[in-house]
């Protein structure tokens, strides 16, 4: 039996991740890649959830390298059938931030100046009291945290969990219009048609049409969920 979690986030501050990098511009998408989601639930370094990960690659309170280790943190969640999807905006609002510093040689590598050459960026960020909504699968009953922090600026956001009725399968071909992860279900569904959301660490996809196996709700008619989605990775 699988536990479906609808589940709603709340951004109580601006959230700034840069999806992508335009000139001296850093825009934020309004979606949230699964990935930063498993690690803002506290579902990779929680003895909870992820008893495998060793203390020295947690990064609860440091990170001592710069070396993302996705397949190693995400694939215990595998192995206890845990699963979350990407979070779609429900509705949203952006804010466009101008930041500005100077030359700093002289700090670094103990130049002498007499210049003071500013320069400034851009950051597109997605702004208070916006909504975005996944969906976590589960094989065992859990219990969420309510307030979480996303982004580079690690900003405070509140969740709304409600437990969904049991969901039917079915084998067919069929539309999710909630992004996913393609590396997750392109292994187990044939998909058929797409639409791109470039952004690292893996670019995700939406409005997809697949044929295979999916979950679906009597009273909510317009909601198709991939089934066996796991988590991959390259090579």
């Amino acid at each position: 039996m699988s536990f479906i979690y609808r589940c709603h986030i709340e951004l109580h501050d601006s959230m700034y991740h840069a999806t992508r990098e335009i000139g001296r511009l850093y825009e934020t998408e309004p979606i949230i890649h699964n990935y930063a989601l498993c690690y803002a639930l506290g579902l990779v370094d929680s003895e909870k959830y992820a008893t495998t990960v060793s203390e020295e690659d947690s990064y609860r309170y440091f990170c001592p390298e710069q070396v993302p280790k996705y397949e190693q943190h995400l694939t215990p969640l595998n192995q206890q059938g845990i699963y979350v999807t990407p979070a779609a905006s429900i509705h949203h609002t952006s804010i466009l931030n101008t930041w500005k510093y100077a030359n700093n040689n002289y700090h670094v590598e103990m130049e002498k100046t007499q210049k003071n050459i500013p320069s400034f960026g851009r950051a597109k960020e997605i702004a208070p009291e916006s909504q975005f909504e996944f969906f976590v699968i589960s094989q065992k009953e859990l219990k969420l945290p309510k307030w979480i922090r996303l982004g580079k600026w690690m900003s405070k956001a509140e969740v709304t969990v409600e437990k969904l009725p049991e969901a039917k399968t079915t084998n067919d071909l069929f539309i999710c219009t909630h992004p996913l992860n393609p590396l997750d279900v392109m292994f187990t569904n044939q998909v058929i048609s797409y639409d791109v959301v470039n952004m690292p660490p893996v670019s995700l996809i939406q409005n997809v049409q697949m044929r295979g196996q999916y979950y679906y709700f009597e009273d909510i008619k317009e909601l198709k969920i991939p089934v066996r989605m796991t988590y991959r990775f390259r090579g």
